[in-house]
């Protein structure tokens, strides 16, 4: 069966139409819309902009630094025990398919966060962070089952690329909605910020329909005993060991993590810094966001088009020598000029990393393997892990120093480090067909 959906036009098309239906909550709901609408109605409730949460006083935007944390936490632990259990069992799809609806529902839920319900606000965000981020460890395990390797990076770059488009498009909408909300019968920009997390939760469950019904449900066929639950367990034993073995794996799993400690910390707090540090209003933080998304659908396809001249590795290090520029350059900005310009700079390479990093990965799977998903689950834990202590400690050295520049300064150790991990990868150009 598996060679029927490899390379086949209608499936490599629903397959990139979840980053379609998906990128928007990346979009509206971490990086523009939420955060901005966030700050604004719990700024001011108490002194240093500190908020109640279940009786404790914290800072409002450490709070939000350590509830993505904490999102990314629970599907750290949840991921790969699910992924061995879809791949024993052939399940893949459903496990996709709950995570997809518990996120998009979740987002719907943020219509009735009006900042005197923090708690229920936070929660929902969360259960949203993690309804993503679950998704996601399926829908990635997907790309070596539906192709072959001479065309993971321009897959994976079309997908992004489709996310970039399609967050655009609604978060254009949701800004005119915002500019403008007696043009959509509103009564202010707070009502309009709201119904945009409503829309982003139906864009999401509406537009993963179309890859829910063509995506294979079962490739391998595998046959769904009831003993799957400790299928799963032995499925990602088998995995770790695998893991472990495979040398020039491990390596990258080392530099994707410190870089992606980066990358991740930036997609999720760029806003927050902007609003914070430079005061830039509402409408300015979105379209800083909204030049990113534009300029990383060229990053994408250019640096896809750059790993086939000169390999995934030298494109990979010529992007984290970018990113710590960007890192320091952060520590300088003052105005919305160079903040605007130094969005077009992580535009430009947030794309890129991002897709060139899944296609790379894909590559070290040994090529015999079905066990795609628990293999991507090393992958996505390995990132979220990231998520988790990249934005756990921008929160904390904002709490420690008091300033948020030293958070994004520091964040230029981290893509150091990756660096150097990433020296020592020896990456193929073909899918893995040995352990080395």
């Amino acid at each position: 069966m598996l060679s029927s959906i490899q390379n086949t036009k209608k499936v490599h098309n629903a397959w990139a139409m979840y980053d379609w239906a998906n990128s928007v909550y990346s979009l509206v709901i971490t990086s523009t819309i939420f955060p901005v609408y966030y700050n604004s109605v719990t700024k001011g409730l108490h002194p240093e902009d500190k908020v109640d949460f279940f009786g404790y006083q914290v800072v409002n935007t450490v709070l939000y630094s350590y509830s993505i944390s904490f999102s990314f936490l629970v599907i750290a632990f949840m991921s790969p025990i699910l992924s061995g259990i879809a791949d024993a069992s052939g399940k893949k799809l459903q496990f996709m398919k709950f995570f997809a609806y518990l996120g998009s529902l979740s987002c719907m839920g943020l219509f009735f966060f009006d900042g005197s319900n923090l708690e229920w606000g936070i929660l929902a965000s969360v259960l949203a962070s993690v309804g993503y981020a679950g998704s996601i460890v399926f829908y990635n395990a997907y790309l070596p089952e539906i192709t072959t390797p001479d065309k993971y990076d321009l897959l994976s770059a079309k997908g992004f690329a489709l996310g970039y488009v399609g967050s655009v498009i609604l978060l254009i909408v949701n800004l005119l909605m915002i500019q403008f909300p007696s043009w959509f019968f509103l009564a202010d920009d707070g009502m309009a910020a709201r119904l945009s997390f409503l829309i982003t939760g139906v864009w999401w469950i509406g537009f993963s329909q179309i890859t829910f019904r063509v995506l294979p449900q079962n490739p391998f066929g595998k046959d769904l005993k009831r003993e799957f639950f400790l299928k799963g367990y032995q499925e990602l034993r088998k995995v770790w060991l695998e893991v472990k073995e495979i040398k020039v794996m491990s390596r990258f799993l080392l530099s994707f993590f410190f870089y992606s400690m980066g990358v991740q910390t930036v997609m999720y707090l760029a806003a927050t810094f902007g609003d914070k540090e430079l005061g830039l209003p509402g409408d300015q933080l979105i379209l800083t966001i909204l030049i990113i998304q534009v300029v990383a659908i060229a990053g994408s396809y250019f640096f896809a088009f750059l790993s086939g001249k000169f390999g995934n590795k030298m494109s990979l290090i010529i992007m984290v020598l970018i990113w710590v520029g960007v890192c320091a350059g952060a520590y300088y900005v003052y105005t919305a000029n160079e903040f605007f310009a130094l969005a077009f700079v992580v535009g430009l390479v947030m794309g890129g990393i991002q897709s060139l990093s899944r296609s790379t990965f894909s590559k070290l799977i040994p090529s015999k393997t079905t066990d795609h998903a628990s293999y991507f689950s090393f992958y996505d834990v390995t990132e979220k892990m990231a998520i988790v202590l990249g934005t756990f400690s921008y929160g904390m050295i904002e709490q420690i120093t008091g300033d948020m520049r030293n958070s994004a300064l520091s964040l230029g150790l981290f893509f150091l480090v990756g660096l150097g991990f990433l020296f020592l990868v020896s990456i193929p150009k073909e899918r893995l067909t040995q352990k080395i």
